[in-house]
């Protein structure tokens, strides 16, 4: 009877079976980035878009390429520039003189994985262009409504040293991200092992050997397991205490929408599955909310003329907030 009541409530083993395959299936081609490549499984998990903001060269778009071959998914990569229009990314009405009306041309974000490469470089014309798709997974052109593909991610880069030719993304659009992962150079042992890696082969064959680990179907049946993941209710009060601090701190211009709060919510329960628990601690829920909130909220100008980040806002927020226990 006791070992009954000890007993998980969830059967998580195909799920923390999937992810061991996929965490092995990245590691023969990335060398560490642990933080990121789990941050990624979360957002699948969770049904959520994510910004990935890093200098260049430190596998931010080869990452994204891999967790589309290893999901077994359609891919589409999308190179945002000053010049592409709404139409460039979502489609256009394309006349048919054959039966003498119009038809709608699907545009690239019609895909399962969309990478945006250096979101920060299209203006906000063609950024508005993904309001619509990334909160409500549908295009609507000349009247007409297009769903997406299930899952539809949306995977973005963004290099924060480069200002020359970048726009800055509208707030609304950063709320539609889950998360925003800050990738950082690899350790001195972890660059040793990807030049070792690279004398061996080069990249292309490493991507050739990278070999399927999930299908469509799966991820869908994974997200139904992660939503039923337990969260007790001094938790749920305790995202909600984490988010409403945001709104009431001196130092922030802008706090987070209920948006994030919903997103502390699913990623901590997709943490939780990930590390084979079907319930929710509170270290789920502090390992996620800066990775929820660094790009929701928005310090006063005093506060950046002293140099403080965002970062470190979110960490004295969560240490003044009781952690229930």
């Amino acid at each position: 009877m006791e070992n009954d009541f000890f007993q998980q409530r969830i059967d998580l083993s195909g799920l923390n079976r999937s992810v061991t395959d996929i965490r092995a299936e990245i590691g023969r081609v990335i060398m560490g980035q642990q933080r990121m490549i789990d941050l990624l499984l979360i957002g699948i998990l969770t049904d959520g878009h994510i910004l990935i903001e890093g200098v260049p060269g430190v596998a931010k778009t080869l990452t994204a390429k891999l967790l589309a071959k290893i999901i077994d998914v359609d891919f589409s990569r999308i190179q945002f520039t000053p010049d592409l229009m709404p139409s460039d990314v979502v489609g256009t009405s394309v006349f048919n003189p054959k039966d003498g009306d119009f038809r709608f041309k699907s545009g690239p974000v019609f895909s399962n994985i969309i990478l945006i490469d250096e979101i920060n470089r299209a203006p906000a014309k063609t950024q508005a262009a993904l309001f619509e798709v990334m909160e409500e997974r549908q295009v609507t052109v000349d009247g007409y409504t297009h769903q997406m593909k299930v899952p539809f991610i949306v995977l973005a880069t963004q290099n924060p040293v480069e200002q020359e030719g970048t726009y800055r993304l509208p707030e609304a659009q950063l709320d539609r991200f889950l998360f925003k992962i800050d990738v950082q150079y690899p350790t001195l042992m972890e660059e040793v092992s990807i030049l070792n890696n690279h004398q061996a082969k080069t990249q292309r064959q490493m991507l050739e050997d990278i070999r399927p680990v999930l299908n469509a179907h799966q991820v869908q049946e994974y997200r139904k397991l992660v939503q039923e993941v337990i969260i007790e209710p001094k938790l749920t009060e305790f995202i909600a205490k984490v988010v409403h601090e945001t709104r009431n701190n001196p130092a922030l211009y802008l706090g987070a929408s209920p948006r994030a709060s919903l997103a502390i919510l699913r990623a901590s329960k997709a943490s939780a599955a990930i590390k084979g628990r079907d319930f929710v601690t509170p270290e789920d829920i502090i390992e996620v909310a800066p990775h929820v909130l660094r790009h929701r909220i928005i310090l006063t100008p005093e506060k950046e003329m002293e140099g403080i980040t965002a970062d470190d806002l979110i960490d004295n927020i969560l240490k003044t907030v009781e952690v229930p226990r």
